[in-house]
């Protein structure tokens, strides 16, 4: 009777010693169980492999949709930010022209201070004739003269609106 080994034992099993057909059935029996354990261990590995594939394949459609939602959000941004630089561009241009109106406007502004300084300078000049010209005359310091300080705020500065001022524009 053959053992799990491979060798025989008994008597009546019909393999002496020195049989060789005793050697050989040994010899079948092992390389039976030997391809038995190498199939057993190739499907295994098929599987394995098998497993492996799947894995790797799910990993890359993982990364494979990242990559396409990176893209997306890449593309929200780009577009975001171009937005942004027109706004930028729109708001700069608009600065400029508002700085150009204000230079203007404050040049405009001290002239006409200028004139208000002289037209002071002028009127205060002339108050001082008129007082000693007729300085027993009651009718240098009437409402209807026109160079009394009542009637004319001269010395007043002059202040422009800008909404009247960007009118022209």
């Amino acid at each position: 009777m053959a053992s799990s080994n491979g060798t025989s034992s008994g008597s009546g099993s019909g393999c002496g010693s020195g049989s060789t057909g005793c050697e050989d059935q040994t010899s079948k029996l092992h390389h039976v169980i030997v391809d038995e354990r190498k199939q057993k261990r190739m499907l295994s590995n098929r599987e394995s492999a098998r497993r492996s594939r799947m894995r790797k394949q799910k990993h890359l459609d993982g990364l494979t949709a990242q990559v396409v939602e990176l893209k997306k959000d890449n593309h929200q941004i780009l577009s975001s930010l171009n937005i942004t630089t027109q706004n930028y561009l729109n708001v700069e241009s608009e600065n400029s022209i508002l700085r150009a109106q204000m230079s203007e406007l404050s040049h405009r502004l001290d002239s006409l201070n200028e004139i208000v300084h002289y037209l002071n300078a002028n009127n205060n000049n002339m108050n001082m004739e008129i007082s000693s010209d007729y300085q027993h005359q009651d009718f240098v310091h009437c409402e209807n003269h026109p160079w009394s300080s009542s009637s004319v705020y001269l010395n007043q500065p002059i202040m422009a609106s800008a909404d009247v001022m960007f009118d022209n524009y």
